[in-house]
């Protein structure tokens, strides 16, 4: 039987999320308070009582980040706290993630230019997501249905955020089969997506090089990829923008000359390959 840490934040989401399934005895509730919201305290001790109501164990991180800090900080730091739980405990990562949030989250990319990969958020496969197939509208019935208690986030209303912004724009123009048919989209995508990263897998392996001849035969989209998907995997992720200067770069290069990706990691042209290096 798996073993789950559940991202709980005291919404209505994650409180579903928490009565909807049959999770083992074993789960672990974890909240992060980022101290960001005036009732940060009173949203983390609302989510450890519910804890101890569903029997579960309860685990919290605090980080007052303040009320200026940005919409991607705060995530980060998150996440880096429930991922860190999650391995520690060698559990599975759960979020309450819904279709809305998929739909929002595929504007939000489009709108930024993130590519292809945009069109297939969510695509960590170490986070479980099991309310991807509902709407926010089935949660707020679930919700009635079983007179679930939940806190409010106030920053949902607050128009700074691009996210709120398209929610309510989306709420009032999209209708049901609208969202259907981008749901279809977001699937067709997340499946392409899957191909595309066992292709790369088979083509990279665990390597930390690249042969050059590999770089030079093929077209310049397929280069980004190939050089993005290497790089992350050895924990130096680039943009799409930044992939395609290196790739102008490097091609260049003669053997011995380097390329500065960040402060930590260059790349190292030999006679016949691309070496990753760590100064």
């Amino acid at each position: 039987m798996s073993k789950y840490v559940l991202a709980i934040s005291g919404g209505i989401d994650s409180v579903a999320l928490l009565d909807m399934f049959d999770w083992p005895t074993d789960t672990i509730v974890a909240h992060f308070n980022h101290g960001i919201r005036e009732s940060a305290d009173a949203d983390c001790l609302f989510v450890e009582k519910l804890a101890r109501q569903y029997g579960f164990r309860f685990e919290s991180a605090r980080l007052p980040l303040g009320s200026d800090c940005s919409e991607e900080l705060a995530r980060r730091c998150r996440y880096d706290f429930l991922k860190s739980l999650a391995s520690k405990n060698q559990a599975t990562l759960v979020t309450a993630h819904h279709a809305d949030d998929c739909i929002e989250s595929m504007a939000i990319n489009i709108l930024r230019g993130t590519g292809w990969r945009g069109i297939a958020p969510f695509g960590d496969k170490t986070i479980f997501r099991p309310m991807l197939n509902l709407t926010k509208a089935d949660i707020y019935r679930y919700a009635a249905a079983h007179q679930l208690v939940f806190r409010q986030d106030q920053t949902n209303n607050d128009d700074e955020y691009l996210r709120n912004r398209l929610r309510r724009l989306f709420s009032e123009r999209m209708d049901s089969d609208t969202k259907q048919q981008l749901l279809q989209i977001y699937q067709r995508q997340v499946n392409l997506r899957q191909d595309i990263e066992q292709t790369l897998d088979a083509i990279l392996g665990d390597e930390l090089s690249l042969l050059c001849d590999l770089l030079d035969s093929t077209k310049s989209p397929e280069n980004v990829e190939i050089l993005r998907a290497f790089l992350s995997r050895h924990n130096c992720p680039i943009t799409r923008p930044q992939a395609e200067r290196c790739l102008q770069e490097i091609k260049k290069f003669t053997p011995g000359k380097k390329y500065s990706l960040d402060k930590t990691h260059f790349l190292l042209r030999a006679k016949y390959n691309y070496r990753l290096v760590e100064r």
